[in-house]
């Protein structure tokens, strides 16, 4: 892995494109014999101890924005309330990585990160996932372990860092990323040859090729913890549906923002959750299942 270099260094940049319902690309509309086959496995990767809610918030959300199959690979602790709260998600009770290689081998995207943790047990299960050549999404703590050079990102990833993990992955200060954040989404995306999306207010997808896309909806009201896990879920769910990284994380950061706005117009004490049946919503305004 590249040294961490000790500031942004200049790279070559173009203006963002501002993201709209005319700018988004999205998953194709569905013949009348569609099939759960033919919509991707989704594997949800995460959920250690005291943490499976952020694991079940990202299977959620891969479920209703649309993939065929929902996996969740979890702490057994969880499986019984992620059950009781979605029996359509198969879950499996997994305490050590030689459990997951099956599961693993079954999906075709993984989501890794939400709730992971940094001890033995998320380490081992993050091992599993660097080494299979699979699309997948890396959030929260798959991110600060990759940061911290214990693991290496597979080909055809998306990461979804907030700019504290962004910071982190980079070597610099938060404070230094915040006044650079186009030329640090795009080190990163060209760092790790992944597509990045730099979180926060004015959110940044960024892929290796120099593409540049700005989400600039959203509201204050999202300031709150899950959300994270809910977008990671849903660009999961929207790579299972045959859309390449850049795209999904285009289309998936703003139905998020949108989502977000709509529900955040109630004011102060959003839920990550209530955010899940509007992106649900908004995908079917934007591009139907039937047509």
């Amino acid at each position: 892995m590249p040294s961490p270099d000790p500031q942004i260094p200049d790279v070559q940049q173009q203006s963002p494109r501002h993201l709209g319902p005319d700018s988004l690309v999205g998953p194709a509309a569905r013949p009348l014999d569609a099939h759960k086959g033919m919509y991707g496995r989704v594997l949800v990767i995460g959920g250690d101890h005291g943490t499976g809610g952020a694991a079940l918030l990202s299977a959620e959300s891969a479920l209703r924005s649309g993939a065929g199959m929902v996996s969740l690979a979890t702490r057994g602790e969880h499986a019984a309330p992620a059950l009781a709260r979605m029996p359509e998600v198969m879950v499996a009770s997994i305490a050590s990585a030689n459990q997951l290689m099956g599961l693993v081998e079954a999906a075709s995207v993984l989501v890794v990160g939400p709730g992971l943790g940094q001890a033995s047990w998320g380490r081992s299960l993050l091992s599993v996932a660097a080494n299979a050549d699979k699309p997948q999404v890396w959030d929260a703590d798959a991110l600060n372990l990759l940061a911290n050079g214990t693991t290496r990102l597979p080909a055809d990833a998306v990461i979804t860092p907030h700019p504290g993990e962004a910071a982190r992955l980079l070597g610099i200060s938060t404070e230094q990323l915040q006044k650079d954040r186009n030329g640090a989404a795009l080190q990163l995306a060209r760092r790790y040859a992944a597509v990045c999306v730099l979180k926060g207010a004015g959110s940044l997808i960024a892929a290796p090729d120099g593409r540049l896309a700005l989400c600039d909806h959203g509201h204050p009201a999202m300031a709150t913890g899950g959300l994270g896990d809910v977008l990671a879920g849903l660009i999961g769910a929207l790579r299972a549906q045959h859309m390449d990284g850049f795209d999904a994380a285009c289309l998936g950061v703003w139905l998020h923002a949108r989502a977000g706005e709509q529900r955040g117009r109630q004011g102060r004490g959003l839920a990550a959750s209530d955010v899940i049946p509007t992106i649900r919503q908004l995908l079917e305004e934007q591009f139907p299942c039937l047509k």
